[in-house]
């Protein structure tokens, strides 16, 4: 019976935690049931703290992580062979080990620390990864809000990790009432004191008060004040492999923009072989001239065999190359590189302050702030995404213009994902085709120039930062907790 019983319990438990892998997946892009980011945890904490046996307990959170992020990365790598399709089941067993001695750390301190435990470890973690030079902000809670921009306004203070904050104490602080209305009714460990209702009340008037403010705060900044607009293009195009050899294409989608008024128009990463400062130079100034456009070019130079260098350069109207800007998070393993990385120049031109950032850089927080940090009110993007992340990797730049305050393009030459989006993050023209476009389009809007006045512009990544000192703080205190408690039991023998 007790056996029965024992299996019983991790078949159910498993149930809940494969329960919170979906809600977790589908409030993601392409799915984007976003609403479920906000109590997606729950189900897998009930089957963690309540339902699991203690000794099996961190299965839950096991299933629950790495199902999830086998949802969210196997459709980006399937088939690529590399060890990002094993990373899910990787991830899923380190957790299994790591979490095995969370259940009892919460029994023994009452659950006290249970919501703050929950928001910081998860956070802490993010801004681990955010270091990380193949992961940075990619499936961070967070991105699942990209596309409500009456709610996010805040992050232009507390930056992404503030939101996902947010988003995890109020994952933990509904778990936590949940596992207390579990108490009220079921009682599968006699061992186990139920909770007590004061902190789970608290929590709860704690929570919805700040939900309450950070709404409050996001409506109020989300006024946007009246500035000056810019006609801007992004080249989206299909352009197969190789892709390069397709510059008389984009000159005509160049040729396109122009047509519909577009001042800046913004070619994608590495349409160009040779630096056009160079090779072919006449040309690229004539299609400046004639549009009378800003161009912003991204191109490629072999150095080695093994080794190219991946930038962008801003062509004016009348022929001057006004500098280059080096991919400042390269694939360093596929030989990418620059001379130029690790500068951020900013183009002061009549039409407002330019920069420039290249594809994987719009996945990081410091690139787009050292950029913004010189000036910047306009940032173009040159991209080449390929088609599984096409509705992943366009949040991201929701995130880095609120963060910044600044107007982002970003032009794709896979035909995945181009997108203009203004200093609010609003998604204000793009064209999404994960499927590839052949035939190829111009994606021009009037954006309105940022401020860079971001108070994240100044304090940085400061709430990771907290939540990351959070993370140290628990995996310093739970051992501290467990020799009191074992002393206090010695003491008492």
């Amino acid at each position: 019976m007790v056996n029965r019983t024992f299996w019983s319990r991790i078949g159910i438990g498993i149930l809940l935690s494969v329960a919170s892998a979906i809600l977790l997946t589908i409030s993601f892009p392409p799915y984007g049931f976003w609403p479920f980011i906000w109590a997606g945890f729950v189900p897998m904490l009930v089957a963690q703290f309540r339902v699991m046996p203690r000794r099996v307990s961190s299965l839950a959170s096991a299933i629950t992580i790495g199902g999830w992020l086998g949802g969210y990365l196997t459709p980006i790598f399937a088939g690529s062979g590399i060890y990002m399709t094993w990373l899910p089941l990787i991830i899923g067993v380190i957790i299994f080990f790591a979490d095995s001695g969370v259940r009892t750390f919460h029994e023994r301190t009452s659950y006290r620390w249970f919501v703050w435990y929950g928001a910081f470890t998860w956070v802490g973690i993010e801004m681990i990864r955010s270091f990380i030079p193949i992961m940075g902000t990619w499936a961070f809670v967070a991105n699942t809000l990209h596309g409500q921009p009456w709610f996010i306004q805040p992050v232009s203070i507390f930056g992404i990790f503030g939101l996902g904050l947010l988003i995890m104490f109020v994952n933990y602080g509904l778990g936590l009432g949940t596992l207390y209305l579990f108490d009220k009714r079921w009682k599968l460990d006699p061992n186990v004191r139920p909770l007590a209702s004061r902190p789970v009340r608290k929590w709860g008037l704690g929570l919805l008060a700040v939900l309450i403010a950070w709404i409050s705060i996001s409506l109020v900044l989300f006024r946007t004040p009246a500035t000056a607009t810019v006609r801007v293009a992004a080249l989206h195009y299909d352009a197969g492999t190789p892709f390069w050899h397709s510059v008389d294409k984009f000159a005509e989608l160049t040729r396109q923009a122009a047509q519909q008024g577009a001042q800046i128009i913004v070619w994608p990463e590495m349409a160009i072989e040779g630096d056009p400062q160079v090779t072919n130079t006449a040309e690229f100034r004539q299609l400046a001239t004639e549009t009378n456009a800003y161009l912003a070019l991204g191109y490629f130079v072999n150095v080695t065999d093994t080794s190219w260098r991946n930038e962008t350069t801003l062509l004016a109207p009348d022929g001057r190359f006004l500098g280059v800007y080096g991919k400042d998070h390269p694939l360093t393993f596929a030989g990418e590189s620059s001379p130029t990385r690790g500068t951020y120049p900013v183009y002061d031109t009549p039409l407002g302050r330019i920069g420039t950032i290249i594809c994987y850089d719009l996945d990081f927080t410091n690139t787009t702030r050292k950029v913004t940090r010189n000036g910047a009110q306009l940032i173009l993007v040159p991209s080449h995404d390929w088609p599984e992340i096409a509705t992943k990797h366009y949040p991201h730049l929701v995130f880095r213009a609120i963060e910044n305050r600044v107007a982002m393009v970003k032009s794709d030459c896979s035909g995945n994902n181009s997108v203009v989006i203004d200093p609010y993050g609003r998604n204000i023209a793009a064209a999404i085709t994960p499927g590839g476009d052949k035939t190829g389009q111009v994606v021009v809007a009037d954006v309105p120039l940022g401020t860079g006045g971001a108070l994240a512009v100044r304090l940085g990544d400061w709430t990771g930062w907290i939540a990351l000192v959070g993370l140290v703080f628990f995996i310093l205190f739970n051992p501290l907790t467990k020799a009191v408690s074992k002393c206090k039991q010695n003491i008492s023998l």
